[in-house]
């Protein structure tokens, strides 16, 4: 059974946008939000702030990140159940689903959750680690976005 073209390439376009959001949220948003003080504008933040703006960011995107993980695991149990398997996009796509759930699930609830307590929470070691690892999760979400975008070009290529 042949599934729609139009279907793989809507899945496509959505890892796609997805990649560019989180390179654009990454590269381009946290950097001027939290460099004000660079900009040459009469507009500073302090980082307690920007953080407020960051993380009210991140938890409208975390909405879109709800939206792939649910399309990712739905696209491609129907692509395993096909036998449209490939190793390399199943991993890829487990690491999407791994990483997404994380952000939303763990890390920025706790995030939000320290920038709620206040200046002195956002401070603490705590806070850093968490941080940390939310800015690692993003960062594995991105190549595991870009590996699974490039396996099912070259797969809807092949077939």
């Amino acid at each position: 059974m042949k599934r729609n073209i139009y279907i793989d390439f809507g899945y496509l376009i959505t890892i796609a946008a997805t990649f560019g959001a989180v390179l654009t949220l990454g590269a381009i948003v946290a950097p001027v939000v939290f460099q004000t003080d660079k900009l040459g504008l009469s507009v500073l933040i302090d980082t307690y702030n920007a953080g407020i703006i960051m993380g009210t960011i991140f938890k409208h995107f975390s909405y879109w990140l709800d939206f792939l993980i649910v399309y990712v695991a739905f696209y491609e149990m129907i692509a395993y159940k096909m036998f449209q398997r490939d190793r390399i996009a199943i991993l890829s796509a487990i690491a999407v689903l791994f990483t997404s759930l994380m952000f939303n699930g763990v890390y920025l609830p706790k995030i939000l959750a320290l920038q709620d307590m206040g200046v002195d929470a956002t401070k603490s070691n705590t806070f850093d680690t968490f941080h940390m690892a939310s800015e690692w999760d993003f960062k594995i979400l991105a190549i595991a976005l870009f590996i699974l975008f490039i396996r099912r070009l070259m797969l809807l290529k092949r077939s």
